[in-house]
Formats: C-alpha cells, structure tokens, sequence
C-alpha cells in the first residue's frame, strides 16, 4: 500500500551522508535526486510485480520553505532480512549521527526491532518478523 514516505531534513548533505549509509546496508541506492529532495529504494520497483511491495524513503527540504521539524508519534519502519541486519542498521545509524531510541531486541513475541532518530530528530526503526521453526 505504500509507496514512499518522505521526511524533512534541515540540512540534505547531513541527511544524505546518513541515509546513503542505511541503504547501502539494505541494498539499495539513490533512485531519484534532486536539489532539495533525495529517494533510495529499487528503481526497478518489485521482483514480483506487487506495484505497492517495494517503498521507498525520502529527505526533502520542506515545500514550504519553513524548517523541517519532528511530527510527534509518527515513525519510519525499515524491513530488515534478519536479527543481524536489524543489530547492522541500528549500528549503521549510530554510526552516522543517529541517536539511539531503543537498543535491538526482541519486541513482544515474534517481532524483533531497533529504534533511532536520524539526524533531524525523525523516528525510525528497523525491524523483522522472527518465525520460530
């Protein structure tokens, strides 16, 4: 159902440095570039053809020219393939001028996440779903 989210930023280099750093961990690049705004995702959209399977992220510097601030409740969810690469986007965002919002682990049966803010403040987490086998 989704197709991207977009999250302002007051300052694009900063945010691009640190997304730049989050994508590369997942697997994906840039897919779309402008002056005040940069995507990454697939380009090529979803191996199975589902057209709302494959969101994207974005930065942009606000339409409206006034600064960028945090809307309180919202949060960004990042699909990860594993506990490990939840444990490597945690870290990845440290890295790069996150803050951490709750260190990885397990979040109630079956649901596995870390939480973090990027740089401007935004909310996000990288999670995955634990199917015990």
């Amino acid at each position: 159902m989704i197709g991207y989210v977009t999250l302002g930023t007051n300052d694009l280099a900063r945010a691009a440095r640190f997304y730049d750093a989050i994508a590369a961990e997942m697997g994906v690049g840039r897919m779309m570039e402008f002056d005040n705004f940069i995507a990454w995702g697939n380009p090529g959209g979803n191996p199975g053809g589902n057209p709302g399977g494959n969101p994207g992220i974005g930065v942009t510097r606000p339409f409206d020219g006034k600064p960028a601030c945090v809307g309180n409740g919202v949060m960004v969810a990042l699909e990860a393939q594993g506990e490990a690469q939840v444990r490597r986007i945690h870290a990845t965002a440290l890295a790069h001028g996150g803050r951490c919002e709750g260190a990885p682990g397990p979040r109630g049966e079956g649901f596995y996440a870390g939480y973090f803010r990027d740089p401007d403040g935004n909310k996000l987490n990288a999670f995955c779903i634990v199917v015990e086998g």
